[in-house]
This record gives C-alpha cells, structure tokens and sequence, in this order.
C-alpha cells in the first residue's frame, strides 16, 4: 500500500491545504458548492490518513471515511459523535463527481457546504490534537 509511506506530516498539510481551499468559499458564480464539498470530503479523508499514519495503522486504498472511522475505531481511537457525522462526507468523493448531473438527487446547496465545512473543522481539530498527544509522547 504505497498511501502508507506518506509521513503523518505530509497527509496533515494535505488536509490542511483542502480545508484551505473550501474555506475560500464559493469565489465566483463559476464555483459549485459540490467541488467545495469535495474540499470538505478530502480534507477528513487525509486528516484520518494522517491520524492513521501517526498510529502507524496500516489502511487500504479509500476514499471511504466510514472505513477510515471504522479501522480508527477497531485500533481502540474512541471516535466522538460529531466525528462521526463525517461519513456522510463520502457523498461529496464519489457520487458528486462520478455521476452525470442528471444524475445527482438534487444540486448541493451553500446549507449542505457549510454543514460539510463545519465537519471537516471538526475533524482536523480533532485529528491534529491527537497527532500532537502523540507526538508529546513520543518526546517524554
């Protein structure tokens, strides 16, 4: 699994450069609320990377955060509520973009983004505590 040699680091600024892009918001009338959305998806999905990485837990190929959750969960991370409202945020990595317009149940709206902005805040947050916990061990 080559996503396993990325350095706990490297996949931080990643998520962090994602949740960057999503904070910018909707720029001009040219920018759909899906691509942000899929900012918000990638920012949780490499946070939990990261987190994964820092654990040295090794994890497959995915953009499915539930799965991320879930191998967290099983290594023992206790994996709070609102953490656990990210997995809806797969949506925005596979459906969003991999399906006509047509498609789609309905358009995402600036409601759902902010939803979707405010969860993967969360996430990092929470992500970026533990990553730090970790790496004050490590010191002592």
């Amino acid at each position: 699994m080559e996503e396993q040699y990325i350095s706990h680091k490297q996949w931080l600024k990643r998520a962090k450069s994602n949740l960057a892009r999503a904070r910018s918001g909707k720029l001009s009338d040219d920018i759909l609320w899906e691509d942000l959305c899929f900012d918000t998806q990638q920012a949780v999905e490499k946070a939990l990377k990261a987190l994964l990485s820092a654990l040295q837990i090794e994890f497959p190929r995915t953009h499915s955060i539930g799965l991320l959750l879930d191998i967290l969960n099983d290594a023992g991370i206790e994996i709070p509520q609102n953490i656990n409202y990210a997995r809806k945020l797969t949506y925005y990595a596979v459906e969003t973009r991999y399906l006509m317009p047509e498609e789609l149940l309905s358009p995402v709206n600036e409601i759902e983004f902010n939803e979707a902005l405010a969860i993967a805040e969360e996430v990092y947050i929470w992500v970026e505590k533990i990553i730090q916990k970790i790496e004050n061990e490590k010191k002592q």
